[in-house]
Order: structure tokens, then C-alpha cells, then sequence
């Protein structure tokens, strides 16, 4: 029997994490922690510096195991067939790594940015697990980048009674502002969607590396700051190697 327990941390910062989530890393056997790669080692790093902290004074401690993430073949053209192919090479990693470290079962952990349930594919990608053995799933929610986006520049998410979107920066690009929402908040952006709106009207929130101690945030008028976002942005992970950002967009 393995007890599969995904674990949110937050957006990187040790002090994100919930007593919850200290708990449940104590009470775990092992727990896998992926890297990406050169370039996005720091992101293996912090998962260890949590660890580090929230395991600090913990009588047994668990089993810490890095594995490498598989890349994904961009060549395939139809996205979401490139997507499933890779949560499946993932999937079948991890088992690797499973049976490798808990041949006779237990409790393995995986630390996931933010929560589990917010445009993460953790949790699909363990639902693929279940085929192979008897698996028990358990989720830890964690603080989302939006909690942290909101934070760092002090404004809720919403206006009085307005209703906002959660959107991707590919589904901002294909069908533009979304017709139902005053408020935008936009995820897994690479490339600057905002580029793709007239930016009349429109204010913008950005935050890059929110919550942590390297967090940057820029806001104004969408096109008095969309450049200086750009220029930031690529300034910021060239010096890091890899960037987590997340903005919000309100119409006036």
C-alpha cells in the first residue's frame, strides 16, 4: 500500500507553508522532490531548503530523493496530446522512483508550488498511478501565487460584487479579455500575453517570484508599464535561470 500525499508549499517562501503541511512532511517516508535541469536547479534547491526547515528537530526524518523531471516533446503539434505523453513519462517516473526507495510500501510525499489544485497537474498525474498499485491519495493545500500576487501589491482580487477570471496566457492570446469578467488574473504566461490586448483602460498587476525574498512587482497603466514588465522580466530570468511570474489586469 502506498500513501501518496501531495503536499502545498506555497510559492517558495519556508514560512508559506502550513502547519498542515509541517506535519505532513514529518510523517512521510520518503519524499521525492524533482529536478528540472540546468538552469532551474535553484527550484530543487528551495523544495530542499523547506524540507530542511520544516523537517529541523524531527526525530525520524524522512528518506529526501531528487529524480530527474522528463522534458516535454515539443515536436508533437496538438498540445494537449504533448501534454498527456508527458504527465505519462512523469507518472511512470515517479513509479520508478517509488519502487526503487519503498519496495514494501509506506508514505511518500511530493511538494507542490502553491496548491495542488490550482493549474498544477500533480494531482492527474498520480490519478495515472492508480492503474499500477493499490494507492491512497491524500492533498495538502498550500498559499497559491494569487494569494501572493494580492499581497504584495495590497488589493483584493475582486471589486465590490464584480466577478473576475482565472486564465492562462495561451487562452488570453486565442480568445483575448474574457466577455464575463471584469478582473483578469493570468497564469503560466512565458511570453507576455498582455501584448495581445489594446492596453486602453486597462491596469495591470505583475509580480515575479511572489512571496519570496527575490519577489519583483510593477503596476500602472497597462501601456505605460508593459514595457518596463518585458524588459523586467527578461533581465530577471536571465540572472536567475528560470522565473515564476503571475499578473492581474482590471478593466476601468
Amino acid at each position: 500500500m502506498i500513501d501518496l500525499t501531495l503536499i502545498g508549499i506555497g510559492t517558495g517562501n519556508p514560512q508559506h507553508l502550513t502547519l498542515q503541511a509541517v506535519q505532513a512532511l514529518a510523517a512521510q517516508d520518503l519524499i521525492l522532490i524533482p529536478n528540472k535541469g540546468a538552469g532551474k536547479d535553484d527550484l530543487a534547491g528551495l523544495r530542499h531548503d523547506i524540507c530542511a526547515r520544516a523537517l529541523d528537530g524531527c526525530a525520524t526524518p524522512p528518506r529526501i530523493v531528487e529524480f530527474d523531471l522528463p522534458v516535454r516533446d515539443e515536436a508533437t503539434q496538438d498540445y494537449r496530446q504533448r501534454v498527456d505523453d508527458w504527465h505519462d513519462a512523469i507518472a511512470a517516473i515517479w513509479w520508478q522512483a517509488i519502487c526503487a526507495n519503498l519496495p514494501e510500501g509506506g508514505r511518500v510525499g511530493f511538494l507542490v508550488w502553491g496548491d495542488p489544485s490550482l493549474y498544477d497537474s500533480t494531482m492527474r498525474i498520480a490519478e495515472r498511478l492508480k492503474a499500477r498499485a493499490d494507492i491512497r491519495l491524500n492533498v495538502i493545500p498550500g498559499i497559491t501565487s494569487i494569494q501572493a500576487l494580492t499581497a504584495a501589491h495590497a488589493i483584493p482580487i475582486n471589486e465590490i460584487n464584480g466577478p473576475f477570471t482565472i486564465t492562462t496566457g495561451r487562452q488570453l492570446r486565442d480568445g483575448g479579455w474574457p466577455a464575463s469578467a471584469d478582473t483578469v488574473v493570468v497564469m503560466l504566461d512565458g511570453a507576455c500575453s498582455f501584448q495581445s490586448l489594446a492596453p486602453e483602460g486597462i491596469t495591470i498587476w505583475w509580480t515575479a517570484y511572489a512571496g519570496m525574498e527575490n519577489e519583483i512587482s510593477i503596476t500602472g497603466p497597462l501601456g505605460e508599464v508593459g514595457a518596463q514588465i518585458i524588459e523586467t522580466r527578461s533581465k530577471a530570468r536571465a540572472e536567475h535561470g528560470w522565473l515564476m511570474d503571475i499578473y492581474l489586469m482590471r478593466r476601468s
